[in-house]
């Protein structure tokens, strides 16, 4: 079968956008109707084990399709920001660590969801990876929406700046990666092929505007929160009251 090229906000996408967020819901919805613990842990499990093994399966194809092993290391390692958040997640899930959790928050529904909606995908459904690039990017953002609305944690203006702190520290020292592999991880040397409206200026103006883009949406999906502790300060015997 002749591979498709990839269509924008086509079916097959638009299936994954909503299958990113339905996912997460009717999970959440399973385990606090339940309210089992065993359930609620094999839950988290079942995800972690599912993005784990998809991007096990993604190297492998990258490994064995891929023109030289240099090509590889330049361009297919896990030093893109949702190469690192997924190891984040999966982690925040095992654990219930909170620090992960905000850092996957914040780096999952700001960056990695950007990738959602506007991918840097070449091929279309059915090509494998079309299923191996959703499952690690809307996996991400699931993983995380899951961890809010199912396990009840939330993050903190705390975890927002640490968030924050650690993308820039991680970006200098992925500079020094792309200065010496000659390769462009978290797209520092050239911004993707993507439809995404956040790449409008010139290399390298783009990399400052988005780090001002970057903490505007931090706090715009952390408002929600702040929304909610300010309606609950209004009704105190309301404490009840949880997002989903």
């Amino acid at each position: 079968m002749p591979t498709s090229e990839f269509q924008f906000l086509g079916v097959p996408h638009v299936v994954a956008l909503a299958l990113t967020i339905a996912l997460p819901v009717a999970l959440s919805v399973w385990v606090r109707k339940v309210d089992s613990s065993v359930l609620t842990n094999a839950v988290c499990y079942l995800l972690a084990g599912i993005l784990i093994i998809n991007e096990i399966g993604g190297w492998i194809y990258r490994a064995a399709t891929v023109q030289s092993f240099r090509f590889f290391v330049q361009n297919h390692l896990p030093l893109h920001i949702c190469g690192v958040a997924l190891f984040v997640v999966v982690f925040a899930l095992l654990r219930r660590n909170q620090i992960l959790y905000e850092i996957g928050y914040f780096w999952g529904i700001v960056g990695t969801l950007n990738a959602v909606i506007t991918p840097q995908l070449a091929v279309d459904f059915p090509h494998y990876r079309f299923f191996q690039y959703f499952i690690v990017h809307g996996g991400i953002v699931a993983g995380v929406l899951f961890a809010t609305w199912g396990l009840r944690m939330r993050p903190t203006f705390k975890g927002l700046l640490r968030s924050f702190l650690l993308a820039n520290f991680y970006m200098v020292v992925i500079a020094g990666v792309n200065l010496l592999l000659k390769s462009n991880y978290m797209f520092i040397c050239d911004p993707p092929h993507t439809k995404s409206p956040f790449f409008f200026a010139p290399w390298p103006w783009y990399i400052p505007i988005l780090d001002v883009v970057a903490f505007v949406l931090f706090f715009l999906v952390y408002s929600p929160f702040l929304i909610g502790d300010w309606l609950r300060s209004l009704s105190p015997k309301n404490n009840q009251v949880w997002l989903i």
